[in-house]
């Protein structure tokens, strides 16, 4: 379509003009005809619709054109006529209200930015400064003796200098922006950009200097010398538009020290018209002296230095004043960066430095900090240190100040790989460009992306940094896309990069490209936490040994794992872990690939080895469960029942009993392992784990037991129909990691058999189902007990249900009716099952509850439980099963109100101790303040003891002492990071000290 002539009316939206008062605006300019843009407009018109905001520009042209006056006819024919100036300008309006103001406030600068920009370094910067300031270019450096000093002072110089430094910022802007608005002009790249700023900065500095000497030193001949030293991105040369510029100062002589200090201040208040300089990174910060002799600042890095002043002298560099000051300034602090590497703690303070940066944000930006949050500049900058800070020991090519520079010399030294390299600095320059952009619009200090939301501000942004629809997506989606891939590839590679070097340890590298030697690595493992360093070298030698696509792909993960190890409670242990499981899994050919790819799969992974002995006993024989780490909601998510029904169904299909158990096996150590990971990483709560871990055991059981009466029922026929009664927390749906499962067997002969022929036929089932599921294996242990059948062990397995009726009402005890009061049929014949309860029911809650010698005896068979059964040596304040206040005492309490109390209350008929104590409380047996300490201290001590079992793969009761054990314990009961385990033990005997003191009332009292 043409923009003008006969053709169609053209409106002003065509070309990205929204605003009502456009096509006004563009007649006022003589751009816009009848039709739509004047003849001869059209690069004007195209270069419009390509900037950053062409709304933003044609006002701001329009505020030009008022203040050019008559001017204006000048500056428009050139603007048509001259591709250069039509890019720069128009950028430069598109994105920067501030310079716009400059511009307007001098509006024949626009000069500046016609024909081709000379290339300009930091001589020129300075010669222009120094003439604003009327200093003679030709003398010495101003600090030093006979040094240049300023014409003017006071206010009139800072004026001048800010007038001067804007219109070179004006012209470094508009060379950066320019081939956004025409791809034909060159693009000046990052660096070209940084590095231009940086120089701009310097030539401020010593500017300001001489205009500082001007008005402190009077007296030409005085021998005062003072260097300044440019550090953070001024001294790497790669600073930003808005930027605070850090500095150091060092002077000589020490008599001198007084007007070394006045010049100093007096240069940062001048320079403060430009930027603002800042002298924090000096020796004790803000509470230390604005300025040293050479000698004060060596003694202060030798003795006093933090690991992040040396990380801070990186980037120093002289760069005004006395330069040979300077020079020996550098040279003398120079080594003591790189002995940093070997101080004792050194990666502990890094990684101090680094969570310490993360902090900063303030919640809910660290998406959006493009400086400080997860993926940000930062991430890339403390990689880069790191490496430099213990590599650049041996090697000189990689004492570079600048990050990309540095990051470059990495990759080509081998420490970093070639495409890490390069795509960790392809997403560095972006998040750089960006950050430019967004300070550029106001030139203030920002790097806040915006909120997902502003479209307006995404829509602006991408246009600056050069993005455009693709016909799919718009800009501000391509934006979005962009800075997510970008975030997330930084995040990713800092994490594989922070702690290469101790993979380098082990990679026997020839001895000239030394990396780090062995005892270095040791020393770093140790200051990570590892208690053995030789034993885990020899695990990340052993994982990394050889030029295997295997040990290529460990040897990527292992830096990340280290880090995440380094933060569970048993980093040896974790290491160990993961190689058992990574050599167990060896021929698995998706394991490490889901690893290298899957993120979270490894972090989660790594939290799990170093808490759970549990987790790489089970991992290795049920792998798949890996996959269920990437995603928090399948791990979680499972229904117990479907997962019962698979596992019946599965096992269904083998004839043989031991193979159908062996199959159960299987898929019960896979649901157990799924739930063990979704508790430990605080995604299943208690009710879930007891649920699914009772549904998948009383899933095991039916399958067995159907697996046993096949077998049984081939050799002489079907003699009896069985029900499985659970007991215990089996029964009431409680089981923990390491429960039994407590049943007792009830049988009824089919039609034409006598009762001894069935009581035969179930008993030979039940034995095999016992002999099936008790024996050994490499499994957790699926232990049938049957000792709460009636006369106990020397009881039969198997009774028909008229024998336990006249057992129950003949000889039964109280302490057997109290057992019953968690009896619920769990597999085998349902309709017998509850046939079953019916009979029970009478025993369990007899009518008139208990009497007063029947209370006494559950009294006191608890007294002996307590003074009898609690193993030697145990804490009883700490015993989770039998200890004060543990399961015991809740278990017993809310058993005695149901003794008592459910003949007439039906509610309290329940197998669950939680559904117990909410009936009593309901019925007004139990105030809901005593209630809620009972539930607390059952629920504290069932997590307590399912952690125990899962840090110590096996079952166990006793709460650890202290050390790494009960620091794993903590983790697993969902305690953050670096909590002091005391904590749980206190929490712990807080809450179990309200639960006794409430079993002592009503229990013992009432």
């Amino acid at each position: 379509m043409a923009l003008s002539g006969r053709g169609p009316v053209l409106s002003p939206a065509r070309f990205g003009l929204t605003e009502d008062r456009a096509e006004q605006r563009l007649r006022t300019l003589g751009w816009w005809g009848e039709t739509g843009p004047v003849s001869g407009s059209e690069r004007l018109f195209t270069a419009l619709s390509r900037s950053p905001d062409p709304d933003l520009v044609l006002r701001g042209v329009e505020r030009l054109a008022e203040a050019l006056g008559p001017g204006w006819s000048e500056l428009a024919a050139a603007l048509g006529e001259d591709t250069g100036l039509r890019g720069r300008l128009l950028g430069v309006l598109g994105a920067s209200t501030a310079l716009t103001d400059h511009l307007v406030a001098r509006p024949e600068q626009w000069r500046r930015l016609a024909g081709s920009l000379p290339a300009q370094d930091v001589d020129q910067f300075t010669a222009a400064l120094f003439e604003a300031v009327s200093a003679d270019p030709t003398a010495g450096p101003p600090g030093s003796p006979d040094g240049a000093r300023a014409g003017v002072v006071g206010q009139d110089a800072m004026r001048a200098l800010k007038t001067a430094y804007r219109d070179l910022l004006l012209d470094v802007s508009a060379a950066d922006l320019a081939p956004v608005v025409e791809p034909t002009l060159p693009e000046p790249g990052y660096e070209a950009v940084t590095g231009a700023l940086a120089d701009l900065a310097v030539a401020v500095l010593r500017a300001a200097l001489a205009v500082s000497v001007a008005q402190h030193a009077p007296d030409p001949g005085s021998s005062c010398r003072l260097a300044v030293i440019a550090m953070g991105k001024c001294g790497g040369r790669e600073l930003n538009y808005v930027s605070d510029v850090d500095v150091v100062f060092v002077a000589e002589p020490e008599a001198e020290l007084s007007l070394a200090t006045q010049l100093a201040s007096g240069m940062m208040r001048v320079a403060d018209a430009c930027f603002q300089v800042d002298a924090a990174l000096r020796p004790e910060g803000k509470a230390g002296a604005l300025v040293r002799t050479l000698d004060g600042h060596v003694s202060y890095y030798r003795r006093w230095a933090s690991t992040w002043e040396f990380q801070a002298l990186l980037k120093a560099r002289p760069v005004a004043g006395d330069i040979e000051l300077g020079e020996r300034y550098l040279a003398a602090v120079r080594p003591f960066v790189w002995k940093a590497a070997e101080h004792e703690g050194f990666v502990a303070d890094v990684q101090a430095m680094r969570r310490r940066v993360e902090n900063h944000v303030p919640p809910g930006l660290t998406d959006r900090e493009l400086k400080l949050g997860r993926g940000g500049l930062r991430d890339v900058e403390f990689a880069v240190q790191l490496l430099q800070l213990v590599h650049g020991r041996t090697d000189e090519s990689l004492r570079s100040p600048s990050t990309v520079e540095a990051l470059a010399a990495l990759g080509r030294g081998g420490y970093v790989g070639r495409m890490d390299a390069a795509d960790l600095g392809d997403s560095y320059r972006f998040l750089r460009l960006l950050e430019h952009r967004l300070q550029l619009r106001r030139l203030r200090r920002t790097h806040l992306f915006p909120e997902e939301n502003d479209t307006a501000a995404l829509r602006w942004l991408a246009r600056a940094a050069g993005i455009r629809p693709d016909g799919r997506h718009s800009a501000d989606e391509l934006l979005l896309t962009e800075y997510r891939r970008h975030s997330n590839r930084v995040r990713r590679l800092h994490e594989k990069l922070f702690y290469r070097p101790l993979l380098e340890a082990v990679a026997r590298v020839p001895t000239e490209a030394l990396r780090l030697t062995p005892a270095a690595a040791r020393q770093r493992l140790s200051a990570l936490g590892y208690t053995s360093p030789d034993g885990a070298l020899r695990h990340i030698q052993a994982l990394t040994a050889g030029v295997s696509r295997r040990a290529a792909i460990q040897g990527a993960l292992l830096p990340v794992l280290l880090d995440l190890l380094a933060n569970t409670p048993d980093p040896d242990g974790g290491l160990l872990a993961y190689r058992r499981v990574s050599e167990a899994l060896a021929e698995t050919p998706w394991y490490l690939r889901l690893l290298r790819d899957e993120g979270a799969v490894v972090e989660r992974l790594a939290l799990l080895l170093g808490t759970a002995r549990t987790v790489p006993d089970l991992l290795v024989r049920a792998p798949e469960v890996l996959r269920l780490l990437s995603d928090t909601d399948a791990l979680a998510g499972r229904d117990p029942d479907e997962v019962a029904g698979s596992l019946r169904r599965t096992v269904a299909r083998h004839a043989d009993p031991a193979e159908a158990v062996i199959a159960a096996r299987s898929l019960r150590r896979h649901e157990l392992l799924r739930v063990a990971c979704a508790d430990l990483l605080g995604v299943l709560e208690l009710p879930g784990v007891c649920r699914a871990l009772t549904t998948v055991w009383i899933a095991v059981l039916q399958a067995a037991l159907d697996a046993a009466e096949r077998a049984v029922a081939a050799r002489n026929g079907r003699a009896a129909r069985i029900a499985v009664i659970g007991m215990g927390r089996l029964g009431g749906g409680e089981l923990g990691y390491g429960s039994d499962a407590d049943v007792m067997f009830v049988c009824e002969p089919v039609a034409g058999v006598d009762e001894s022929t069935a009581v035969r036929y179930a008993t030979a089932v039940a034995e095999l189902v016992r002999r099936l599921l008790n024996a050994p294996s490499q499994d957790p242990a699926l232990q049938v007990d049957i000792d709460l059948r009636p006369e106990g062990r020397s009881g039969p397995l198997v009774r028909t249900l008229p024998s336990y009726r006249a057992y129950y009402e003949q000889w039964g005890e109280v302490w057997e009716a109290q057992a019953l009061l968690r009896a619920r049929p769990v597999a085998g014949d349902p309709e017998l099952g509850e046939r079953f309860l019916t009979a029970i029911d009478p025993v369990r809650y007899r009518a008139g509850g208990l009497d007063t010698a029947m209370v006494r005896e559950i009294r006191r068979i608890k007294a002996r439980v307590d003074a009898e059964r609690l193993p030697r040596g145990a804490d009883p304040a700490t015993h989770t099963k039998l200890g004060r206040g543990g399961l015991a005492d809740v278990e017993w309490t809310v058993q005695l109100l149901q003794l008592r109390h459910a003949h007439e209350q039906p509610a309290l008929r329940t197998t669950s101790t939680l559904d117990g104590l909410a009936a009593a409380t309901e019925a007004d047996l139990l105030d809901a303040d005593d209630a809620a300490a009972l539930a607390a201290g059952w629920r504290m001590a069932t997590r307590a003891r399912n952690a125990i079992t899962l840090v110590r793969g096996k079952p166990t009761d006793q709460l650890p002492r202290s050390g790494r054990e009960l620091a794993a314990v903590a983790r697993a009961m969902g305690y953050p990071p670096g909590t002091d385990p005391g904590e749980l033990v206190d929490d712990y005997r807080r809450t179990t000290r309200r639960t006794r003191a409430v079993v002592e009332r009503v229990f013992y009292d009432s």
